[in-house]
C-alpha cells in the first residue's frame, strides 16, 4: 500500500513546514493558546505521518489488509481534522470548529485500534 507510504511522507513534510512557519513566522503575531494549538498539531501530525509510513512498510508485506486500509483512512481523517482544525482556529478561524477537533481524535483512536487488530492477527 504505497498509498499511505505517499500520504505520511507529506503529511510529514508538512509538519516540518508549518513547525518552522509558526516558530519563525507567527511567533509574534500569535498568542500563547494559538501557538499551543500549533504545537499540539504538528506533534500529533508528525506522529500519524510516521504511523503512515510505517502501513504503508507493512501493507507492502500482506496483500490488501483491510485493517492497514482502515487505519490509513483513520490517521488521514484524523490529521485533517484534528491537525487542521486547530491549525485554522489559531489562524483565526471561528471557535466553534473546536467543537470538531474531538472527531478527528476520535478517528486517530479508531486508526490505531485497526492497527492493533492488524498486528494482533499477524501475530497469529
Amino acid at each position: 500500500m504505497p498509498v499511505w507510504t505517499a500520504i505520511g511522507g507529506v503529511s510529514a513534510l508538512l509538519t516540518v513546514l508549518i513547525g518552522a512557519f509558526a516558530a519563525h513566522g507567527l511567533e509574534a503575531r500569535l498568542d500563547e493558546k494559538a501557538l499551543g494549538w500549533i504545537d499540539t498539531a504538528v506533534r500529533y501530525q508528525m506522529f500519524h505521518a510516521l504511523a503512515l509510513i510505517a502501513l504503508g512498510i507493512l501493507g507492502r508485506a500482506q496483500e490488501r489488509s483491510l485493517d492497514i486500509t482502515l487505519a490509513g483512512y483513520a490517521f488521514t481523517l484524523g490529521t485533517l481534522l484534528f491537525c487542521g482544525l486547530l491549525y485554522v482556529m489559531a489562524l483565526g478561524a471561528p471557535r466553534v470548529f473546536g467543537a470538531v477537533v474531538p472527531v478527528g481524535g476520535l478517528a486517530f483512536m479508531v486508526g490505531w485500534v485497526f492497527f492493533i487488530r492488524y498486528a494482533w492477527r499477524a501475530m497469529g
